[in-house]
């Protein structure tokens, strides 16, 4: 099966059925507590409950994770599938044109395909292991800013312990705050910023599976805070930090940080 095509085909049918919510407080509306411990939004459901049906259906992998209903037995032969139906909730009931659907595909533990699309623009960031990073079917690659002066890049502090986070962020010469991790670190990739930090110690599997192989298949490099390879369990209650750079920047960004 051509994994890209069928992502391409899921995400058309998602994109029809939040349609009505978008830029609407109606999608905002709380229908339960979601796996995650986080309040589930309508629009997240609707998205959600649209990807897991054609999954059962299709029998295109073993386990589903996802951020709303957590881990779920597919009628697979092999493969886990990570998902976040819509990456950027906020920004998509207020209207603002960054939100996006995440797909990863694992088999043996192990990330194999990557697909993440702007749900506003349709931008398509796609990868496959060895094989690289593709933007609308166009190869792309990490930036080369060298110095963190030049740079531009997304940081996330804690709320109450914003210290880190604002000594970094007077150090670069851009910070960006966009609101949907699986697009900035798909960013990466594509060369439109050259970092990722996120300090909240938030950031699970389904928001980064995707991403992360797209920005290290471009030639980028994620790890934790110690600069140890990044490592998330298949458990959305879970979260991590994460530093996701163009490579170049990695070890300056962690001896700031310390």
């Amino acid at each position: 099966m051509d994994f890209k095509a069928y992502c391409d085909e899921i995400t058309l049918e998602v994109r029809t059925a939040i349609a009505q919510y978008i830029g609407n407080q109606k999608g905002a509306v709380v229908v339960k507590i979601g796996a995650d411990g986080t309040p589930t939004k309508l629009i997240d459901q609707v998205a959600e409950e649209c990807i897991r049906k054609r999954l059962v259906e299709d029998e295109l992998c073993e386990i589903l994770v996802s951020e709303e209903c957590g881990n779920v037995c597919c009628s697979g032969k092999k493969g886990t599938i990570y998902l976040d139906p819509v990456d950027g909730t906020y920004n998509a009931i207020a209207g603002i044109p960054f939100y996006a659907i995440s797909i990863a595909y694992a088999e043996n533990g192990r990330i194999t395909r990557g697909y993440i699309q702007n749900l506003a623009n349709g931008e398509t960031f796609y990868s496959e292991l060895g094989k690289g990073a593709f933007l609308n079917d166009s190869r792309v690659n990490v930036s080369n800013t060298k110095n963190l002066d030049k740079c531009a890049m997304s940081i996330y502090g804690k709320k109450f312990d914003p210290g880190r986070a604002m000594q970094l962020g007077q150090k670069i010469r851009r910070w960006r705050l966009l609101g949907a991790s699986a697009l900035e670190i798909s960013y990466i990739g594509a060369g439109r910023i050259d970092a990722f930090v996120d300090l909240r110690g938030t950031l699970r599997v389904t928001d980064a599976a995707a991403a992360i192989l797209f920005c290290e298949e471009a030639g980028g490099y994620a790890t934790d805070l110690n600069g140890n390879k990044a490592v998330f369990p298949d458990d959305v209650r879970v979260g991590r930090c994460l530093i996701a750079t163009n490579m170049i920047l990695h070890h300056k960004i962690i001896e700031y940080l310390r």
